[in-house]
């Protein structure tokens, strides 16, 4: 499997885990091993400091460590997508900043939004990323997921890819995703550079007829996902669909039983990592879901159960 390193980004950029000790302090040696495995099973490229990498337990300090450490171990082998989501414009644009001046080939951003209630109106949101964009000149990659809570129209979205110079990615995770993918492509015509597929690929095959060219899944087992996108986006329909049906009993279960956690556990059963930690409050899921994941895995072979053996 080859990486796809040039613009257009297309194919499977899957979430690397921020990874833990067992005592919950980063642990950076881990991490490398995490990147290097996730390379070699296939990811085209890479995303960082995601809500599936925890990001929201990590201090800025930690942020930062994270993303250099991993900028650094990478060296160009794939683009790495960096998510800098902040409330504040101007934290937001330093963030990206400071992404792109690392290394950093794209950076992904959700709408701003905080706990429940503090919400922003569209101006407020087309104002945010036209401040973000201006402080960069790699792509920006909209995160539009139930998360934030904030509705994103196809029109306000289409209107950014026109209007803001790095708006050009879209990461579609909300509910009825493949419709609205269509309408995005429709609406954004030649504006809409990458529309990608999110939510663990439980929607890929919709979302691929949609003309998705991209998937943002967890990072567990990006061989097994570009079974599916490689023959698709190559044309042989019929094979990508019956790599979908071998491989959705997994990623369901990941995405409705195990959540971020998933790629953590598949990676320490293989000896990638030594701890699938995750950072308090979140608690470790139940051994009998984490043995139902190993078990549905085993039954495909994937890369990540063998890597460290």
């Amino acid at each position: 499997m080859t990486s796809t390193a040039q613009r257009p980004y297309r194919g499977v950029f899957p979430v690397a885990p921020t990874i833990f000790d067992e005592w919950g302090e980063l642990d950076l040696a881990g991490q490398r091993r995490c990147i290097d495995f996730m390379i070699d099973a296939g990811s085209n490229g890479l995303c960082i400091l995601a809500n599936f990498s925890e990001q929201f337990v990590l201090t800025d300090a930690e942020r930062e460590q994270v993303m250099h450490a991993v900028l650094e171990h990478v060296a160009g082998r794939v683009p790495v997508i960096v998510t800098t989501t902040h409330f504040g414009s101007r934290i937001c644009a330093e963030r990206s900043r400071q992404a792109q001046d690392a290394g950093a080939a794209m950076v992904m951003v959700m709408p701003p939004y905080h706990g429940a209630t503090f919400r922003v109106p569209e101006k407020a949101i087309f104002d945010f990323y036209r401040t973000v964009s201006d402080a960069i000149d790699i792509p920006i990659m909209i995160q539009d997921a139930p998360v934030a809570g904030t509705p994103l129209s196809v029109d306000l979205l289409a209107r950014m890819a026109r209007e803001i110079s790095n708006i050009s990615y879209f990461k579609i995770e909300v509910p009825m995703a493949a419709a609205k993918l269509r309408d995005l492509i429709a609406t954004g015509g030649d504006s809409i550079e990458g529309p990608w597929d999110g939510e663990e690929a439980i929607t890929l095959m919709a979302d691929l007829d949609a003309g998705a060219t991209g998937a943002m899944t967890g990072g567990g087992y990006p061989d097994g996902i570009r079974q599916i996108v490689d023959p698709y986006l190559a044309g042989r329909r019929e094979e990508a669909m019956a790599a979908y049906a071998r491989w959705l009993p997994l990623i369901n279960y990941e995405n409705r039983q195990c959540g971020l956690q998933a790629a953590k556990i598949l990676m320490k059963e293989g000896g990638v990592i030594g701890s699938d930690a995750v950072r308090h409050p979140l608690q470790r899921i139940h051994p009998a879901a984490r043995a139902g994941l190993i078990e549905i895995a085993r039954q495909l072979d994937p890369v990540v159960l063998r890597w460290g053996r």
